[in-house]
C-alpha cells in the first residue's frame, strides 16, 4: 500500500492505494531516505493547502506553458494586431495601407476564433 495526498473540494487528505509498479519498493525506499535526510523539510508552501486546479488532467502542461511564458493564441494575435495598427499609422503608401487593413481584418477574425476555442 502507498500513501498519497488527495485534494477534494479544497481539503487535502492522505489516501492509501495499492500501487502495482515493479519498482514500488525502490520508490518507497528512496522517499523514506529523502524524508530521513530532511529533503522535505522547509519546502515552499509547507503548511498551506495545495492550489486548486480547474483542469487537473492538463495541470502539468498548463503550468509548464505558463512558466515558459506561453500565452493563449488570442493574446499573441492581439499583439500582432497592435503591431499592424502601429504600422498602419506610420505608412503613407496606399497599396501598403490596403494590404495592412486586409491583414488586420484577417487577424481580427483569427482572434475571435481563438477566443471561442479558448473558452471551450
Amino acid at each position: 500500500m502507498a500513501a498519497f495526498l488527495c485534494l477534494v473540494s479544497g481539503v487535502v487528505s492522505w489516501q492509501t492505494a495499492r500501487m502495482d509498479h515493479p519498482l514500488i519498493d525502490l520508490i518507497n525506499l528512496r522517499i523514506a531516505e529523502a524524508e530521513a535526510d530532511g529533503a522535505f523539510d522547509n519546502l515552499a508552501g509547507a503548511g498551506r493547502p495545495l492550489p486548486s486546479c480547474d483542469d487537473p488532467e492538463n495541470a502539468l502542461i498548463n503550468r509548464l506553458v505558463k512558466e515558459s511564458g506561453g500565452v493563449p493564441e488570442f493574446v499573441s494575435l492581439s499583439k500582432e494586431l497592435a503591431r499592424l495598427r502601429a504600422e498602419l499609422r506610420e505608412t503613407g503608401d496606399r497599396t501598403r495601407r490596403r494590404d495592412i487593413m486586409k491583414e488586420m481584418s484577417l487577424t481580427e477574425a483569427r482572434i475571435e476564433l481563438a477566443r471561442k476555442a479558448y473558452v471551450k
